[in-house]
C-alpha cells in the first residue's frame, strides 16, 4: 500500500480520536510543532526511517523529545504508530492531519509567488479570488522569486495559475521555435 494511503488512514483516526476527545486544536498544533522539527531535523527522519535503528530506540527518541511537549492522545499515536512499524511515515501522517483539519475547519491554503512583496490590496484580491473559487476560508502564503520577472505564480492544491512574464517568455520562445 502507498504510504500516502497509509498516512492517510491514520491521520484520518487521529482526527476522530482527537475530536471523540474534545483535544483537535491540541493535536494540530502537535502536528504542527512535528513538522517543523522534522523539517528542522534532518537526523530525526533519518533515524525514523533507518531500518537499522529498532523500534525500541525509535520510540525512546520520540519519547525524549515530545513527551512533555505534546498532548497525551498525540504521544499514545507516536507510540502505536511505532509499535505497528510505521514510524517511517509519521511526516506523511502529520502532513496528511493538517491536510484533513483544513478541510474539517473549510480552510484552504494558497500559495502566491510574486517578484516582490504584496501590498495589502493585492493579498486581499488574492484571498478573494481564492475564496470565491473554493468557498472555503482562506490562508495565504507569500513567496518571492525574482526569476519570474513579473506577475506571479498563485497554487492551489494541485491547480496553478502561471501569469508569470517568465512564464509568457518561455511559451513565446517555444512558439518562435516550432
Amino acid at each position: 500500500m502507498s504510504v500516502s494511503i497509509v498516512a492517510s488512514r491514520y491521520a484520518k483516526s487521529l482526527i476522530e480520536l482527537a475530536q471523540e476527545k474534545n483535544v483537535l486544536e491540541s493535536v494540530y498544533q502537535d502536528m504542527i510543532l512535528f513538522r517543523a522539527t522534522a523539517q528542522e531535523n534532518r537526523g530525526l527522519m533519518l533515524a525514523l526511517k533507518s531500518p537499522v535503528v529498532r523500534h525500541e530506540k525509535k520510540l525512546a527518541i520520540l519519547k525524549a523529545i515530545f513527551e512533555s511537549k505534546v498532548n497525551p492522545v498525540t504521544f499514545a499515536i507516536f507510540n502505536i504508530i511505532t509499535r505497528k512499524n510505521r514510524e517511517s511515515i509519521l511526516d506523511a501522517i502529520a502532513d496528511e492531519f493538517v491536510l484533513a483539519y483544513n478541510d474539517l475547519q473549510g480552510i484552504q491554503k494558497a500559495t502566491v509567488t510574486t517578484t516582490s512583496e504584496l501590498t495589502d490590496e493585492l493579498r486581499q484580491q488574492f484571498t478573494q479570488i481564492v475564496a470565491s473559487a473554493t468557498g472555503k476560508t482562506v490562508q495565504l502564503e507569500e513567496q518571492i522569486d525574482p526569476s519570474l520577472i513579473g506577475g506571479y505564480l498563485l497554487r492551489v492544491n494541485d491547480r496553478q495559475i502561471d501569469a508569470s512574464i517568465k512564464h509568457q517568455l518561455n511559451q513565446l520562445k517555444l512558439q518562435l521555435t516550432k
